[in-house]
């Protein structure tokens, strides 16, 4: 099992959970979270003065998939979420041990 992380763009949201679902991911949590990176922020103007913003909004899909999908989920977040611009994110990839769902005490690929 592998566990993907993906930061991408606000707006990309409804795209990349679709491209997930469309795929057969079954599962997947998304978080709002700020950060920085080659983007590094932007001005506002705010009552006359310029203050730096420098962490963006970003959404985090973190989702843990069987070996089989990962290649097909990971081409999904990449199509899904490509602008070609800086700031179009990044993607994580780590091996997960074992995974088990808390009801039914399934454990491996079958928790998922």
């Amino acid at each position: 099992m592998k566990k993907i992380e993906a930061i991408v763009r606000p707006h990309k949201l409804d795209e990349v959970r679709e491209a997930l679902l469309e795929v057969g991911i079954k599962g997947m949590t998304i978080l709002e979270v700020r950060g920085l990176g080659r983007q590094k922020g932007h001005t506002e103007i705010y009552r006359g003065s310029e203050y730096q913003i420098g962490f963006l909004p970003k959404i985090k899909f973190e989702l843990v998939v069987p070996d089989v999908l990962l290649e097909t989920a990971v081409n999904a977040i990449l199509k899904a979420s490509k602008t070609g611009e800086v700031g179009d994110g990044k993607l994580f990839i780590s091996t997960i041990d074992e995974a088990i769902r808390v009801r039914t005490h399934e454990s491996g690929d079958s928790a998922l």
